[in-house]
């Protein structure tokens, strides 16, 4: 489904754990989460601590989504 939103000129951002299993379905835009049960948090930290980190997370993928990439790429 990647592939096809992508070839409609919309550009996708797969946000996930595992990123393995991001360029085998073929996600071109990849940004590395947390951990599997937490993707876009850490229960661990305190609020303000995790705020930031989730603030940061979906930074990368807003700055990935205006890059143009020719491959799959993941932003670290």
């Amino acid at each position: 489904m990647v592939k096809e939103i992508e070839r409609a000129g919309i550009p996708v951002i797969h946000l996930c754990t595992v990123t393995p299993i991001s360029m085998t379905v073929g996600a071109n835009r990849i940004v590395p989460t947390i951990a599997i049960p937490h993707p876009l948090g850490n229960p661990d930290l305190s609020m303000a601590d995790e705020y930031k980190l989730r603030k940061d997370i979906v930074g990368k993928a807003l700055e990935a989504l205006t890059q143009e990439v020719d491959d799959q790429t993941i932003f670290e």
